[in-house]
């Protein structure tokens, strides 16, 4: 019986092994089988063998991905030396590579065989070009139209315009960038700075729009840019990029498509919601290309695409770009105590102008901490202030904020403090037809004495130049310092910040005009003062007696405008179809 077994059992095996055997062979000869190598040590093999063939790289293999080849190589054992089974040479894929074959036992590797055996991982190199890095995060759907290409072949036309508005980009795009990366947004919103002012943080619109990205007064307090008598934030390029991309991030979340938003960014969201309301009651489509809008507005996304363009691909239309490099060009730097504007480019060693660049919101000669904590400097230059600054030994601000106690003259007011009454109207920018200062007004001023105290949080945010009627009786004011007082009762459930929003100005304007403490507590009946602009009863008299007519648009609809006002003020990236600052003195007069 035993026998018997025996014999079954001897038979069987003959009859297994060589069908396990040729089973076994099949799977190595599968592509990605058991006795081939993979995809990397496959292009380690043949390269080795073919040195063409490392310029066709898979485009499944990543180029960060670099393998070790002879780390894979020596893993195999020169396994490629075996015997090939026949009629499977061209098992291997396209590649063309033969099944390798192993000879001896099969062994588990085990921990020590894959860690002796390390796999180099190259990261991705990031360019060294900010433009390449923009070209890889560029998302927005692409418009292809005539106005495209009638911008394009404006800045290829006009190369030094182009060149200049790249140059002042330089110093402020690096952190546009990093900033749009962060929120995930896409690439393009950095380039609305090159349509809205020409990347000129100092640019100002006719109707007061300002900065790089071009903030209305009111539409800038309700995102909390400070505007006062000492600073505008609007001018600022941490405050003021850190609102546009809020704002618009806010309008693609209302209308769902970033054509409609940037459309909304010029031209208001009230205004796109009511040409999509007009198209949808019409039957007509809801596309940024099937709204009727002004023709500033129908400009402003190709002015867009076309900068795209132009960086995307700049050869095609015979454009040097000048390089930008993929690296910070500021610091930030942190201030504890008030200082002139002068002593920090003295300790930075950079010229005043080149400070006001970077600080353009500054165009006074002092910084007060309490409401500017931060300044940005060159990055070389940063850690230069702060080591000389350590070293200082002088004071640090010869100016300092001032409260008029009474109504009085431009006149006295400079000679108590004993300075020409020129240089008090020039450093507190007061109209020369200004001869009047009312009680409450806030002045730059320099120190006397031993006063070393630096200027109080209520003053630095809330300084503001109250003007009053000069000696004939009219209104001495101006429409962007003019004031008007009027009265808020508290009512319930009223709090600092929701009166600051109902009337467009600062929590910290309201403590300051009442004398509020920071924790101060509001109680209904409670009356408040909040100053507001007063513009002068003839103001749009004289703006309508003055405007040009606007030249027509494909898609008409109703404007005021002020375009012969905007002609003197005609940005370098002006286009020949409108000028953006004319079209922008348009479309921002009640919107923005």
């Amino acid at each position: 019986m035993t026998s018997i077994a025996h014999n079954l059992v001897h038979s069987t095996l003959r009859l297994v092994l060589p069908l396990a055997a040729a089973l076994w062979l099949s799977a190595c000869a599968a592509p990605g089988g058991l006795g081939t190598t993979s995809q990397s040590d496959a292009i380690a093999h043949r390269s080795a063998a073919d040195p063409a063939a490392q310029t066709s790289r898979p485009a499944s293999l990543p180029r960060a991905v670099q393998p070790n080849h002879s780390s894979a190589a020596d893993l195999l054992q020169g396994a490629s030396d075996h015997p090939t089974q026949p009629g499977l040479a061209q098992s291997g894929g396209s590649l063309g590579l033969r099944p390798l074959i192993p000879s001896g036992p099969l062994l588990a590797l085990g921990r020590s065989s894959a860690t002796s055996h390390p796999v180099s991982v190259a990261p991705l190199e990031a360019p060294r070009d900010l433009w390449e890095r923009m070209r890889r995060s560029f998302a927005m759907p692409d418009l292809d139209t005539d106005l495209v290409r009638l911008h394009e072949q404006w800045h290829a036309s006009r190369p030094q315009n182009l060149e200049r508005m790249v140059q002042r980009s330089s110093k402020y795009l690096f952190h546009i960038v990093e900033e749009a990366e962060r929120r995930g947004l896409p690439m393009e919103v950095a380039l609305v700075p090159f349509i809205e002012s020409a990347f000129n943080p100092q640019a100002v619109s006719p109707v007061k729009a300002a900065g790089l990205w071009q903030f209305m007064p009111a539409t800038g307090r309700s995102f909390d840019l400070m505007q006062n008598a000492f600073r505008d934030d609007r001018r600022d390029v941490l405050a003021s990029t850190n609102a546009a991309l809020d704002y618009l991030q806010r309008l693609h979340r209302m209308f769902g498509d970033w054509q409609l938003a940037l459309a909304a960014y010029n031209w208001g969201n009230g205004n796109v919601q009511r040409a999509i309301r007009a198209n949808r009651a019409a039957g007509l489509g809801t596309s940024y290309l099937d709204l009727r809008m002004p023709n500033e507005t129908r400009n402003y996304v190709p002015k867009l695409q076309a900068i795209e363009n132009l960086i995307r691909d700049p050869q095609r239309l015979g454009i040097n770009l000048p390089v930008i490099g993929n690296h910070p060009f500021f610091d930030s730097v942190t201030l504890t105590r008030d200082i002139d504007v002068a002593l920090v480019a003295e300790l930075a060693d950079v010229s005043i102008e080149n400070f006001r660049q970077l600080n353009p919101s500054h165009d006074k000669p002092v910084i007060m901490a309490a409401g500017t904590p931060n300044i940005l400097l060159p990055w070389d230059n940063a850690l230069t202030f702060q080591q000389r600054l350590r070293e200082h030994q002088g004071a640090w601000a010869t100016w300092t904020a001032w409260r008029v106690p009474q109504n009085m003259s431009v006149a006295q007011a400079a000679q108590q403090h004993d300075l020409s009454e020129a240089r008090l109207r020039e450093v507190n920018d007061i109209p020369r037809r200004s001869s009047q200062l009312r009680a409450g007004s806030t002045l730059l001023v320099p120190r006397l004495g031993n006063h070393e105290a630096d200027v109080p949080e209520h003053l630095a945010d809330g300084g503001q130049i109250l003007l009053g009627r000069d000696q004939s009786g009219s209104a001495s004011t101006s429409p962007t310092q003019g004031q008007r007082s009027i009265r808020v009762t508290v009512r319930s459930g009223d709090t600092l910040s929701s009166l600051a929003r109902r009337h467009s100005v600062s929590v910290a304007n309201l403590r300051s005009w009442n004398q509020l403490r920071p924790n101060a507590s509001l109680r209904v009946g409670q009356v408040l003062l909040v100053q507001r602009s007063a513009a002068p009863a003839s103001r749009n008299a004289s703006r309508t007696a003055s405007a040009a007519p606007a030249p027509r648009s494909s898609t008409p609809a109703k404007r005021t405008g002020t375009a012969s006002t905007a002609a003197s003020n005609r940005p370098a990236a002006q286009t020949p179809v409108r000028s953006a600052q004319a079209n922008a003195s348009q479309s921002k007069v009640a919107v923005r």
